[in-house]
């Protein structure tokens, strides 16, 4: 098991960090891969995402689940969670937003494969559902179904 004097320095791991003001302001942490040389999926789940509709500037709301394949690093988990909050105040749609973190992590932690779904609670009446990966899943690689219900109100 790795100590504490094992762990790589990171901005936030163990700090007080305050809220980024703006995605592009957000830093997001990544450390060694504890399990190089292994095939497995990492995933996260953002049940409570906020947005602003960049039109109206009215709340928009998803539940967003990250899964990736890391390869030499794994995004640190504080880091991703400031970074995620970050989008509070940001305007923009929901196809950008939700490719846009796929994109950020996959170019920063460079992992052997990514997909993220953002499924976006009704705007006007309608649900919209944002999915994006990098490729085809690895071989070998186990990867659970999202669990996110189609719309009838999420639950």
């Amino acid at each position: 098991m790795r100590g504490m004097s094992d762990t790589p320095e990171t901005l936030h791991l163990g700090q007080n960090s305050p809220l980024p003001a703006s995605p592009d302001e957000a830093k997001l942490d990544y450390v060694p891969n504890p399990r190089r040389g292994s095939l497995y999926c990492v995933r996260f789940t953002a049940p409570e995402f906020t947005s602003l509709c960049p039109v109206t500037g009215q709340p928009d709301f998803a539940h967003i689940v990250i899964d990736y394949a890391p390869d030499e690093t794994i995004v640190e988990s504080k880091s991703l969670k400031l970074y995620l909050a970050s989008f509070r105040n940001h305007a923009g749609f929901h196809e950008d937003v939700t490719v846009g973190i796929g994109h950020r992590l996959r170019g920063e932690m460079q992992p052997k494969w990514l997909r993220i779904g953002g499924y976006w609670f009704p705007r006007g009446g309608i649900p919209i559902d944002v999915f994006w990966q990098t490729g085809p899943v690895p071989d070998g690689l186990w990867v659970p179904d999202q669990g996110v219900a189609p719309y009838r109100g999420r639950g």
